[in-house]
């Protein structure tokens, strides 16, 4: 035991000496002009360099300066998350609201020699990037988290009542970019495309956030939940088909162009559901049958890239395919669940706070720096508010719900939260959306979600009242 104890010493120093033997023999080889030149410049770089201001240097490098805006980003997420919980609000209005601060704002305000530093404009594709995958894989959870037998079990009134709530803002959207349009829209962008995305961008329901807020509540299993939920799946696929023929006319260069895109997105979507669907479903069981776990996980990421790639090349953008390749992952196979526990964490933990971040960094309530502008943004929050809450309430009060559990439905209707954000930035990205639209969107956004729950508080209040009043 003693010997082997001494082997290791031993070898390390035979090697160590044998190193520094042939290190020294090596300082008498002679040195080639190009060479000697080139040791020279990096003998005074090495100089130069040699002290704390090298470190300061080492913070640029863009790895270094990626990793450094990644820890701030999931600091400032984490401590406006736990601050949004403690006054019960969803965890993802606090990592919004932590982006927004992070960006010209307020970081930019108040320093705005650290945020040039933090976040210069250079690095800036870099953040972008991440937050595409991070949206990717995130579309990807919530494309599979949809029940599609709900829908299909209580698919008379959850239509209707998830339709409503998109075409009522829709029109709304529409008839307000009327107004808006001489004054905000961007240079060389069509009314066509600008109403659109605003009645696109009124219509949008966070699905995720809703189906949080109802689980949080302890709702999920209550009629309220199971109806709320399946209205805000429906309206989630809806929207999406509906933003997905969106692009594909704004990214056309013409008429023609336009019906060919959105032909070729019809045949995507029939073909990822009638021949991808069962084909995988098939060949994941069968990876699952013989244990290659490894093997039907390998697939699935496939089918997300492939599946967004096609998106992204048709012209209906990415975050589509993504969503897409999570609504036909096989509901009866244990790969949901396996795929939600690999990719949720890194997502939501990780990569979506840098979204919310760029999102904030691109958001700048300081444009809205008259009052007339405040005025507009009254005017979007009563547009937004009275079409997908309104229209949400009243269309669930026709259909036989009670006036709380309808009013119920039209708060959690009106939650767009994170898939609001993703609306928005691929219109900014399409620049469509000027930089004033966008804040007051962002806004927008913000305030529905966060008045959610005081929403459902006011009703459950209201309904308490009720009772000890009939008592």
């Amino acid at each position: 035991m003693n010997k082997r104890l001494l082997l290791y010493p031993v070898v390390i120093g035979i090697f160590a000496a044998l190193i520094w033997i042939i290190l020294q023999k090596g300082q008498s080889l002679p040195v080639h002009p190009a060479k000697a030149a080139a040791a020279v410049t990096t003998a005074a770089h090495a100089a130069t360099t040699d002290s704390w201001w090298q470190y300061f240097s080492n913070l640029q490098h863009p790895l270094c300066l990626l990793l450094l805006q990644i820890i701030v980003i999931m600091l400032a997420s984490r401590c406006f998350g736990w601050l949004a919980n403690r006054i019960g609000q969803p965890a993802v209005v606090g990592e919004i609201i932590a982006g927004v601060l992070l960006g010209p704002s307020l970081l930019g305000w108040l320093s705005p020699s650290f945020a040039t530093f933090l976040f210069p404009a250079a690095s800036l594709k870099n953040l972008q990037f991440l937050s595409q995958i991070g949206l990717a894989f995130f579309m990807f959870i919530v494309g599979m988290e949809l029940d599609l037998s709900k829908i299909r079990n209580k698919a008379h009134d959850a239509v209707m009542i998830s339709h409503a709530s998109i075409i009522i803002p829709f029109f709304l959207g529409v008839w307000l970019a009327y107004f808006l349009f001489a004054d905000f829209a961007p240079a060389n962008v069509s009314f066509l495309s600008f109403a659109l995305f605003m009645g696109i961008a009124m219509s949008i329901t966070a699905f995720p956030v809703l189906a949080r807020i109802v689980q949080e509540r302890k709702l999920t299993h209550t009629p309220l939940g199971i109806m709320a939920i399946t209205c805000a799946a429906a309206d989630d696929v809806t929207a999406w088909c509906v933003l997905a023929v969106i692009v594909a006319i704004v990214n056309a260069g013409g008429v023609w162009s336009a019906v060919i895109t959105i032909v070729l997105a019809f045949l995507f979507v029939g073909i990822m559901l009638w021949l991808i669907r069962p084909w995988l479903a098939r060949t994941i069981q069968f990876h699952l049958q013989k244990g290659r776990q490894k093997a039907a996980v390998s697939l699935v990421f496939f089918t997300l890239l492939i599946a967004a790639w096609l998106a992204e090349a048709i012209g209906i953008h990415a975050l589509f395919g993504a969503f897409l390749a999570g609504a036909i992952m096989p509901a009866n196979s244990d790969i949901k669940q396996l795929l939600t526990d690999k990719l949720e964490d890194v997502s939501v933990v990780v990569l979506l706070p840098i979204f919310f971040a760029f999102t904030g960094l691109r958001t700048y309530i300081g444009l809205l720096d008259a009052s007339w502008l405040w005025v507009v943004f009254g005017m979007i929050m009563l547009v937004a508010v009275t079409g997908k809450f309104g229209g949400s309430a009243i269309t669930a009060r026709m259909m036989g719900q009670s006036w709380s559990q309808a009013v119920s439905i039209g708060a959690l209707m009106n939650t767009r939260g994170l898939m609001e954000l993703v609306v928005l930035n691929i219109g900014f990205d399409l620049g469509i959306l000027s930089p004033e639209i966008f804040t007051m969107m962002v806004l927008m956004a913000l305030a529905t979600t966060f008045m959610t729950g005081p929403l459902l508080d006011l009703v459950a209040f209201a309904e308490k009242r009720k009772k000890m009043f009939m008592l």
